[in-house]
């Protein structure tokens, strides 16, 4: 009895891990559970910059969307997940580079979100080094949080601005149009 538990154990314990997608390394979870909500992984994939595998992108929704556009207006909970994979990332490549996607997503036209765009940058202030996870959470009421290895790091409120965060990656100018594609297709 005690070796079929065991067998039995093994076997969903192998089940569990296989069910994790794998790129570069890095185990991507196919659910997740953040702020008290329910996520299955939507896709994910590689950001590459200069020939770099700089980091890992995953979405989580609650429900699976292949629409770009229609998870970037949603106002419904959802997160991206990234993985460093680069020791090339630091604070300052962070930083701008995120600045540099918001310009993307929003055609230009940064000055009305320009404050809150700094308050999420925020969150990239501290050394970043390969092996650090953030998760940037958005929650109607609360908007995004982002989590540097599971601590908070900062906020910012309000469905324009999530907007802008999700059209880094989904938007019709996307940092990374093979990524775009990765995120939004099982």
């Amino acid at each position: 009895m005690i070796r079929i538990l065991v067998s039995l154990a093994l076997l969903l314990g192998l089940t569990t891990a296989v069910q994790a997608k794998e790129i570069k390394d890095v185990a991507v979870d196919d659910q997740l559970t953040l702020e008290g909500h329910s996520f299955v992984l939507n896709g994910a994939g590689i950001r590459s910059k200069f020939f770099l595998d700089v980091y890992i992108a995953a979405l989580y929704l609650q429900k699976q969307e292949s629409d770009a556009a229609a998870i970037v207006a949603a106002d419904e909970p959802m997160a991206i997940r990234l993985h460093i994979t680069s020791g090339m990332i630091n604070s300052k490549r962070m930083s701008e580079s995120t600045r540099d996607g918001f310009v993307r997503s929003t055609g230009g036209n940064l000055a009305p979100i320009e404050g809150d765009v700094e308050e999420l940058i925020k969150a990239f202030k501290d050394e970043i080094k390969e092996g650090d996870v953030f998760d940037l959470v958005y929650e109607p009421e609360t908007g995004v949080t982002v989590y540097k290895n599971g601590v908070a790091a900062s906020n910012v409120k309000g469905l324009a601005f999530k907007q802008a965060l999700f059209g880094i990656w989904l938007s019709d100018d996307p940092i990374q149009s093979s990524l775009k594609k990765s995120l939004v297709s099982n």
